[in-house]
């Protein structure tokens, strides 16, 4: 399948100019042949926001027409897109992303690790499990995509529970600051290799209220394996042709015969690892 990864700059409070932005994208991406096409964090609303009631008229619910919309995109390539946004439920306000292809929103996370940034000082942290969830490519293939935003891809454990969830493909939208640089280079390719997938970080460019955001997207494979990256801090789509089944197959043989042997998941000592849990085991 061809993965796409979209360096984009994000219009401030603007969801009907970014919502144009979204389609225009999938429209390159779609001509491109691209399956899955991953955009930042925040791509609807921005992220600068200096309270939570600026920012709430900006936010939507999941079942705005907006994502009708979209989907409808989608449709006319037979692709599938994530892309971040600021979630109204109720009196909460969630900064979230979506999976979405032609039947419609098939997947949502909630952001559930927040730095002291941007809009992430205001929302309430997520409330949803991390999930595999399954998309049909243009071939007929599935593919298992997991969501992460941003500064949750700091911490190995999201990614890890995805990996055994059955993941493929990490999809991570973004909007690493200027500071955050050494992060996107090193991050992607550690969990990538880490877990043994595809792991896609579409990060957001220019500068929004004082902030300004570095690039650094890219696309990176099992055993961490730099398959794109951006050059520059421009705005630019990645291409990616993949293997799923290179994913899904942890084994790793690095030696002829059997000398060498791998596996990412076999060779886990969990019985180990209890502080992860809280236990003093």
């Amino acid at each position: 399948m061809l993965l796409a990864c979209v360096q984009t700059g994000i219009r401030f409070s603007d969801v009907p100019g970014n919502l144009q932005c979204v389609m225009n994208w999938i429209d390159r991406a779609g001509k491109s042949g691209a399956d899955l096409v991953v955009m930042p964090e925040c791509m609807l609303s921005g992220y600068a926001f200096g309270s939570r009631q600026d920012a709430l008229p900006h936010a939507v619910p999941i079942g705005d027409p907006l994502f009708e919309q979209i989907a409808e995109k989608t449709a006319e390539w037979g692709l599938h897109v994530t892309l971040g946004y600021l979630e109204v439920d109720g009196d909460r306000l969630f900064n979230a992303a979506a999976l979405v292809g032609p039947s419609g929103v098939i997947g949502r996370y909630r952001k559930v690790h927040l730095p002291h940034l941007g809009i992430d000082r205001f929302v309430d942290r997520g409330d949803f499990p991390y999930q595999v969830h399954e998309a049909v490519t243009q071939s007929g293939e599935i593919c298992r995509i997991g969501l992460a935003i941003c500064y949750d891809s700091s911490f190995p454990e999201p990614i890890r529970v995805l990996a055994l969830d059955g993941a493929d493909v990490i999809a991570l939208g973004t909007n690493w600051p200027n500071g955050a640089a050494h992060t996107a280079e090193v991050v992607p390719p550690a969990r990538s290799m880490e877990n043994h997938l595809y792991f896609v970080a579409a990060n957001r460019v220019g500068e929004e209220n004082g902030f300004g955001f570095c690039g650094c997207s890219s696309i990176c494979g099992p055993d961490g394996v730099v398959l794109a990256k951006t050059g520059s801090d421009g705005e630019m789509m990645l291409l990616a042709e993949v293997d799923l089944a290179l994913a899904r197959n942890k084994r790793i043989e690095r030696a002829p015969g059997g000398a060498h042997v791998i596996h990412r998941f076999d060779d886990r000592r969990p019985e180990f690892y209890g502080k992860l849990s809280g236990s003093n085991e």
